[in-house]
């Protein structure tokens, strides 16, 4: 088998791919040949894209982002991220390209401290120094981690254990972040900062790839929903095309946000707009009662 050529930066592959992920054709069978976890799976995303995938337990959502990092190798078709194959890369190789954070942070976290879990992973991308000191330090404090940083993580609570394992995997910088349920377990402050840091990382360019059955979550951050039953992905399009689809969301048997569901039964048959959130249906009441005296 031919040696793989030596990775790009992740700055220098960025450059030069047009996409931050291309999926084509994928399939995923799980090595007993029974179960097709994937099938014909194809996908674009852009750089700095806030994308959401949802579906129900067992629709391939996880499969897929396993296939994006290389935790798995696609049976069939071709993965590409910033314009590298990942089939033949380890997990390590791909890790200074892509993050992945998982569901459950116990099976993420493993340092004796919270200091060197965020200090891990850089370190391990040849981050060190006072690099390494400034990428701790901003995470601590975006985080809300000063309290804690000496603490064991499995000291500390599930919310803010989910917070250090988010974290320890925001201090590599990666171009291109996959988060797994990261609100589940979550409290409402917790909640606020994640949904705070995919805003912020969308701003800076990076993009975003959020797993979740947490609708209100990516009815207010995300600008692109993919739909994934059986295996296959049967939507794409926006959050608001996504969640006024009754007939979707039944095939799916998703609920789309609450909000939602009250601004189709009274709003928008009145010509109002499909709210996705409590602000914009607050201001569409609010102009309706303003416009009566």
């Amino acid at each position: 088998m031919a040696k793989k050529s030596p990775l790009p930066t992740p700055a220098d592959a960025r450059a030069a791919s047009q996409h931050a992920i291309v999926v084509s054709d994928a399939r995923y069978v799980y090595p007993n040949g029974k179960v097709v976890a994937l099938n014909g799976v194809s996908v674009t995303v852009d750089h700095g894209e806030l994308l959401g995938i949802i579906g129900q337990n067992g629709s391939g959502k996880t499969t897929l982002t396993k296939l994006l990092n290389g935790l798995l190798q696609p049976s069939s078709g071709t993965v590409v991220v910033n314009g590298i194959e990942t089939t033949g890369r380890t997990v390590q190789e791909m890790s200074a390209h892509i993050g992945y954070v998982f569901q459950n942070p116990n099976h993420q976290l493993f340092a004796r401290t919270v200091q060197a879990e965020l200090e891990f992973g850089p370190t391990n991308i040849g981050i060190e120094g006072e690099e390494l000191a400034e990428r701790v330090a901003r995470a601590v404090e975006f985080f809300g981690l000063q309290d804690v940083i000496e603490e064991h993580p499995y000291r500390v609570s599930f919310p803010i254990r989910k917070l250090v394992g988010i974290a320890s995997i925001v201090t590599m910088e990666p171009s291109i972040l996959i988060l797994d349920e990261p609100s589940t377990g979550q409290d409402h402050q917790t909640t606020s900062i994640i949904n705070h840091l995919m805003r912020k990382l969308a701003e800076q360019g990076t993009t975003v790839v959020c797993v979740s059955h947490d609708m209100p979550l990516l009815a207010d951050v995300v600008e692109r929903v993919i739909v994934m039953k059986d295996a296959q992905i049967i939507a794409d399009a926006s959050p608001r095309e996504v969640f006024a689809d009754k007939p979707l969301m039944a095939r799916t048997n998703l609920q789309a946000p609450q909000i939602t569901e009250i601004a189709l039964q009274t709003v928008v048959p009145l010509g109002g707009p499909i709210a996705l959130t409590p602000a914009e249906l607050a201001a569409d009441l609010g102009a309706r009662l303003s416009s009566k005296g």
